[in-house]
């Protein structure tokens, strides 16, 4: 059973139909923000991502490629492994569901669920979207034959074997009544509550008219439903079906799921009643964020207007673009990007602010203390009233990520860097100097303490800039974790500092 220094965090496992963009990378940055921000808070943390490979949509691009489906598998599931550099992710794992330690934990699975009176043999007719791998009622499809997401639908009518979904209708229900935080945002639970109340009907999960998939043990003319197949990820990953393995102990069940919008009814229905069904504890929390749209337009590849991630980090740099991401929207709510909504963002928070905090305070150090953290008193922190602000930082920011809400919880930090920027000029260091050199000491060594915060804090969101804020500081690789939040562990006076170089550059339109 995982423990509460256990923390496990997964996104989906993503669709390797198509190349990476930009809802793939805001979903595994902020799983990767949550992951270090864990870690630096003490935690043991798996964090996993991967890719989904079967599927009669996967056989169809495979085959329009001219290639067999492994070997179309293959190459995308590689460009999400590169997307995952490219975003500098520190996950664990990297799963595919085309790997045998994930085929035997789905076959299990479905053993399982087989054993114990979940699985029936019947006709599937209706409506199914191969865009979507999804089924859907009929006061579901539009007119024109559309599903909600807009996919086309077609009718099929295939032998199938059957989950009893229906059955799981009123313990889904209880369950989310007992566990008012499982869904985020709120939005969404509603949106989930009021889709299992309108009637829960059985759900096909087998194929017959492709091949491309995980066979159903005992029947090969069936292939297991993509998603009941994708769904397993989560514990295949982690050693399943040995519920002994170390990692199944620590890890199950998971902290966050992080998905985006569309897939929420895989996840906050199907998965939990699967997982009933089986026999096996529930997730702890379905986190699903919105979509983001360009220059208030709907991003399509038929538009044209598809969001890149390697050429917008090209350009503005990684952690320009993962802080922009977290800090433009409400998490779940849906976003619009903007090149000068970004540009502006990083210039007047990270620039402007935070950059500006550090740059005059340790120039001034630089400059006036022999380029050492100057001498204070013992007490520092019991009078000096930003400091004590300081020290309350960790404790809101974790309050704002146990949501998740991330752009509150850089809120809270750019108020604090708003805050220091005012005790500067309130203070005014530079005219200190001559009339009061002790206190002009304080006033310096007060706002390199409050940039370590900053900087210790923003390591999670802006890891390869925070780490060269550290650097200037003098703060040693080992006192960087949020155990030195405190006091106790301030900045030493006569620590040598090295020459301040600007580390977030205003972004200026070539």
């Amino acid at each position: 059973m995982n423990s509460d220094n256990n923390f496990y965090i997964t996104t989906p496992i993503y669709y390797v139909n198509d190349a990476p963009h930009i809802g793939h990378a805001y979903t595994s940055i902020a799983s990767d923000v949550l992951a270090r921000f864990m870690r630096l808070d003490g935690k043991n943390v798996k964090f996993l991502t991967g890719t989904d490979e079967h599927g009669q949509k996967i056989a169809k691009s495979a085959e329009a490629k001219g290639k067999n489906p492994q070997e179309f598998c293959d190459e995308i599931s590689l460009k999400f492994r590169e997307l995952g550099q490219l975003l500098d992710l520190t996950n664990d794992d990297f799963i595919r569901t085309t790997e045998q330690r994930h085929k035997k934990a789905a076959i299990a699975v479905w053993e399982r669920l087989k054993e114990r009176g979940h699985i029936y043999q019947s006709k599937y007719k209706g409506w199914y979207s191969v865009r979507d791998e999804a089924f859907y009622a009929e006061s579901e499809i539009t007119d024109d034959k559309k599903a909600p997401t807009g996919a086309p639908v077609e009718w099929v009518e295939e032998e199938s074997y059957f989950f009893d979904l229906s059955k799981w209708q009123d313990k889904l229900l209880e369950f989310y009544e007992a566990n008012a935080d499982f869904i985020f945002p709120r939005s969404r639970r509603n949106e989930v509550i009021s889709f299992v109340k309108s009637g829960l009907i059985d759900l096909s999960i087998s194929r017959t008219s492709f091949k491309w998939g995980i066979e159903v043990p005992g029947d090969e003319r069936h292939v297991m439903y993509v998603w009941l197949d994708a769904l397993t990820n989560y514990i295949s990953a982690i050693g399943f079906p040995d519920e002994k393995s170390e990692d199944y102990i620590n890890f199950w069940p998971a902290n966050i799921h992080m998905v985006g919008k569309d897939i929420i009814r895989f996840h906050a229905v199907y998965w939990p009643a699967f997982l009933m069904a089986t026999g096996l504890p529930l997730p702890k929390k379905i986190v699903a964020h919105g979509w983001w749209t360009k220059e208030g337009e709907k991003i399509s590849k038929s538009v044209g207007n598809v969001i890149v991630p390697s050429q917008l980090v090209e350009e503005f740099g990684l952690d320009y673009v993962r802080y922009f991401l977290l800090r433009e929207v409400i998490f779940g709510s849906d976003g619009d990007y903007s090149r000068i909504n970004l540009i502006n963002r990083v210039n007047s928070e990270l620039a402007n602010k935070i950059g500006n905090l550090l740059q005059r305070s340790l120039s001034m150090i630089s400059k006036n203390c022999e380029g050492k953290i100057p001498k204070v008193s013992s007490d520092i922190y019991h009078h000096n009233v930003l400091l004590q602000k300081a020290e309350k930082i960790l404790v809101q920011v974790k309050i704002a990520l146990s949501l998740p809400e991330f752009s509150s919880a850089l809120g809270l930090i750019v108020e604090l860097a708003e805050e220091a920027n005012l005790y500067i000029d309130n203070q005014a260091p530079w005219a200190l100097r001559k009339t009061d050199f002790s206190k002009m000491e304080e006033v310096l060594y007060v706002l390199a303490e409050t940039s370590r915060y900053i900087a210790i804090l923003l390591q999670a969101f802006v890891p390869s800039s925070a780490a060269k804020m550290l650097d200037q500081l003098g703060v040693k690789e080992s006192h960087r974790s949020f155990a030195y939040l405190n006091k106790d562990s301030r900045l030493l006076s006569g620590t040598e500092i090295p020459e301040p170089k600007g580390i977030f550059p205003r972004f200026e339109e070539k």
